[in-house]
């Protein structure tokens, strides 16, 4: 296991620890809030580089690697169409299926998925974001898509 992997997984569980304390001292909602804070500024941070000067799915793609050195299996299906341009995020294995009932949660998406699509868009209010289907919902895949208007060429 490489360097990466184990900094994911121990970000991971702090991040589920930390919003099941939260929501139990002020509320889910609360909670929410709170662990959105300064994650919006840390997802431009972290994509700019990828999608700044590039296609979202040509973005993505660079970003395989980062994901793959996290235990993930991702793909990228470009969707652009209509002046927009779109991606398909194609998560094929979810290493947060385990870790979630660790700490007492049936599912990951809200902590994981739903929190990093919503500070994505916060970070980029100009690109929708959107779970499609979710492995812990029994799907094969976790799906995402994510579009913005086409860079004028």
């Amino acid at each position: 296991m490489d360097n990466g992997h184990k900094e994911f997984l121990a970000a991971t569980h702090l991040k589920f620890s930390k919003f099941k304390e939260l929501s139990e001292q002020s509320g889910p909602d609360f909670a929410w809030e709170k662990m959105l804070e300064g994650f919006p500024e840390q997802q431009q941070h972290r994509m700019t580089p990828f999608i700044a000067n590039a296609t979202l799915a040509e973005g993505f793609t660079k970003a395989i690697p980062f994901f793959k050195s996290a235990g993930m299996v991702m793909e990228v299906v470009d969707i652009s169409n209509n002046n927009m341009d779109a991606a398909l995020e194609i998560q094929k294995f979810c290493p947060y299926l385990e870790i979630c009932k660790e700490h007492g949660f049936d599912t990951p998406c809200h902590v994981i998925c739903e929190m990093d699509v919503e500070a994505t868009h916060r970070a980029f209010p100009e690109m929708k974001g959107e779970i499609l289907s979710r492995q812990a919902f029994g799907s094969c895949v976790c799906l995402f898509k994510y579009e913005r208007a086409a860079a004028k060429r």
